[in-house]
C-alpha cells in the first residue's frame, strides 16, 4: 500500500461516462482518493453519501474527492444518480492497475473463504502529488469528517 511521501501513481481509469480519466488533471492541488469494494452496497453507499455531504467543505479548501471501485462505469453512473452523489466516481474495472498501484487489491477472507478484493482505504495527496496521509482498513462512520479535517490542515 502507498505510504506517506509516495507520489500519486500515473494510472488511467474510466469516469462514469467510460472516458479515460487521469490524476494529471489535479496536478498542483491536494486530492482525496478513496477506494471502496462495490457500489450500491450499504457501507460503500454510506461512505459515498458521507463524502458527498461534505463536498462543499472539501471544495472550500480546494480538495476534490474521487471514489474508485472495480464497478463498470455505467453502474457507477447509476449509483451516483440514485443517491445524488457529488463526489467523482471512477472505475478500475478493466485491468485493476489502479488498485494494484495503490496497494488496495488484497486477499480477504469471509467465513473462512479466501478471495481477492478491494480494501477500503483513503489517501490524501498534497499539492505536490505526494501522499500526505493514508487511512487503511477504513471504518465508514465518521471517516469522511476525519479526512476533511486532515485536508483542512494541509
Amino acid at each position: 500500500m502507498l505510504e506517506q511521501g509516495d507520489p500519486i501513481p500515473a494510472v488511467t481509469l474510466k469516469d462514469v461516462e467510460g472516458v479515460d480519466f487521469r490524476f494529471d488533471a489535479y496536478r498542483g492541488k491536494p486530492l482525496v482518493v478513496y477506494f471502496y469494494p462495490k457500489a450500491d452496497t450499504p457501507g460503500c453507499t454510506n461512505e459515498a453519501k458521507d463524502f458527498s455531504a461534505l463536498a462543499d467543505e472539501f471544495a472550500a479548501v480546494g480538495v476534490p474527492v474521487i471514489g474508485i471501485s472495480k464497478d463498470k462505469p455505467a453502474k457507477l453512473k447509476k449509483f451516483a444518480e440514485k443517491y445524488g452523489l457529488s463526489v467523482i466516481l471512477a472505475s478500475d474495472e478493466e485491468q485493476g492497475a489502479v488498485c494494484e498501484a495503490f496497494g488496495t487489491w488484497v486477499e480477504k477472507s469471509l467465513y473462512g473463504r479466501k478471495y481477492m478484493g478491494i480494501e477500503r482505504a483513503t489517501f490524501l495527496f498534497d499539492a505536490g502529488g505526494h501522499v500526505a496521509r493514508v487511512w487503511p482498513k477504513v471504518k465508514v462512520k465518521g471517516h469522511a469528517q476525519e479526512v476533511l479535517e486532515a485536508a483542512q490542515a494541509l
